[in-house]
């Protein structure tokens, strides 16, 4: 009988493993199922049938365990090793630690502390210098701009002929246009106000050419003469001169020269059946221009909305905004220099008159007409006549004509220029040169014509368009701090009302 607590004891050791199996064997399944907020700690030791306390579960292996027994028949605890493994111990699993099935799969285990630490790669984008980013970012907008220029560049010159009779028929209609308003307000119909002004305009100009063609060739032999007589004065003063010319020298260049013109006959004859041609694209191009300009004083606020329909609808507002800014900026620069030219001609014409320079006239003409190239058509009208004044009349009065010249051109540029031009048209003188000089380059004569009206126009257009951009922003940015508008209710429509 001394032996029945011993196998009661060593039966309840058994089940306590067994318990310990199941709980591990739960908790595996609770492991690859998640965590789960619902399980507590262990459950605490339960007493044997015989009274003792249990051992407390374990979560590691259990390959064999002391068997706590209870009290003896002396009283005092007998213990001592299983001598055997309990009854179902062996089918229970066994699962040894770090096990696959105790850890979660999505868990990736960090770099061992011994690792090199690796940077990753820069985006190659960082990897450039911001300054060669915005480098970049500028020349390949700069690349689409000259390309673009120069695309409209060779269009403009493959058809140079049509560009240059609208852009005069521009400058003309800016000239007669005001005239036209006037007459409407008088009360004429705007037909019979745009053939009066266009016929008045063109029969005068016409006028203008044959006179200056009369002049000259009226004065063509006395001119002649005196060019003779001139080559001859400064051929005296050469060989009297302190540059030890001699008459051998003189006679030749002269033969040079003559030798120069026989042997270039060919080209000359060319250069003449050119002219021939230049002539009649001439002629074709003062047509276009009379037309174009007859239509643009007719239809021109139709023609104006035409272009306006082009652009598209985002833009039109800006557009519409910059063309009557564009327009009183070229009527003002057409005006104040048909003024400022009309000026210079009759003051130069009547100093020359004065001192005796042949065909002061046709001379006076010619300094109206060049004064329409900025700073350019001024010199060149001004040399001009101190050349004709230096072959017929001497070397004193060609310095007297020179200086009237001066004198004309520096009253102009300080004087009438800023007063009748005013503030319509601000060009810096620098970029005035360079517009007539690539003006001249693309489009000969009528380039450099044209060219400082262009850079005019163009500077307005812009800063309009900058000016209404930011007006626009800051409207935008004052609606956002405003808010939407409060609603407005709608009043109840009666039964009784009929619409």
């Amino acid at each position: 009988m001394s032996r029945v607590p011993s196998l009661l004891g060593r039966l309840g050791a058994g089940l306590t493993r067994m318990g310990e199996r199941l709980e591990e064997r739960r908790a595996e399944a609770d492991a690859d199922a998640g965590p789960d907020p619902a399980i507590a700690d262990p459950a605490p030791p339960a007493p044997t049938p015989s009274g003792s306390v249990t051992a407390p579960a374990h979560t590691g292996p259990v390959k064999g365990a002391a068997a706590h027994t209870g009290p003896g028949p002396s009283g005092l605890a007998e213990s001592g090793p299983a001598s055997g493994p309990a009854p179902g111990a062996e089918d229970a699993p066994s699962a040894e630690p770090g096990s696959p099935d105790e850890q979660a799969p999505e868990h990736v285990p960090p770099p061992p502390s011994y690792a090199p630490a690796v940077a990753a790669r820069p985006d190659p984008v960082d990897a450039v210098p911001w300054s060669m980013r915005v480098a970049a970012a500028v020349g390949w907008r700069l690349l689409v701009l000259a390309g673009s220029l120069y695309v409209l560049t060779q269009i403009i010159s493959a058809v140079s002929l049509v560009v240059l009779a609208f852009v005069a028929a521009l400058l003309i209609t800016a000239l007669l246009q005001p005239t036209v308003a006037r007459l409407k307000r008088m009360g004429l119909p705007r037909g019979l106000a745009t053939a009066v002004t266009a016929i008045s305009g063109f029969v005068i100009m016409g006028l203008v050419g044959w006179f200056v063609v009369w002049q000259v060739m009226d004065n063509l032999d006395d001119l002649s003469s005196k060019v003779r007589a001139g080559i001859e004065e400064l051929k005296r003063w050469a060989l009297n001169s302190p540059f030890h010319v001699t008459e051998d020298q003189i006679n030749q260049i002269a033969k040079n020269l003559s030798d120069t013109i026989g042997a270039n006959t060919n080209e000359i004859t060319s250069a003449g059946l050119q002219g021939v041609t230049v002539l009649v694209e001439v002629l074709t191009g003062i047509l276009l221009a009379m037309f174009s300009t007859l239509f643009l004083l007719y239809d021109g606020p139709k023609i104006w909305q035409w272009v306006l329909n082009l652009v598209p609808a985002a833009a039109r507002p800006g557009v519409a905004g910059a063309g009557p800014k564009a327009w009183r900026t070229l009527t003002a620069y057409v005006r104040g220099t048909v003024i400022v030219a009309l000026i210079d001609a009759i003051c130069i014409g009547i100093g020359i008159y004065f001192l005796g320079v042949p065909m002061a006239v046709p001379l006076a003409v010619f300094i109206f007409l060049f004064a329409f190239i900025p700073l350019v058509g001024a010199v060149v009208s001004g040399a001009l006549a101190v050349v004709v004044a230096l072959v017929t009349d001497g070397v004193f009065n060609a310095l007297m004509v020179l200086l009237v010249v001066l004198a004309v051109q520096q009253i102009e540029g300080h004087v009438l220029q800023p007063f009748i031009l005013g503030r319509a048209v601000r060009v810096h003188p620098l970029a005035v040169v360079l517009s007539v000089a690539a003006g001249g380059l693309v489009g000969g004569i009528g380039g450099a014509v044209v060219a400082v009206p262009l850079v005019a126009v163009t500077n307005t257009v812009v800063g309009y368009l900058r000016k209404y951009a930011r007006d626009n922003a800051l409207r935008s940015a004052q609606a956002v701090e405003a808010g939407p508008p409060p609603a407005v209710p709608l009043p109840a429509a009666s039964g009784g009302e009929r619409e």
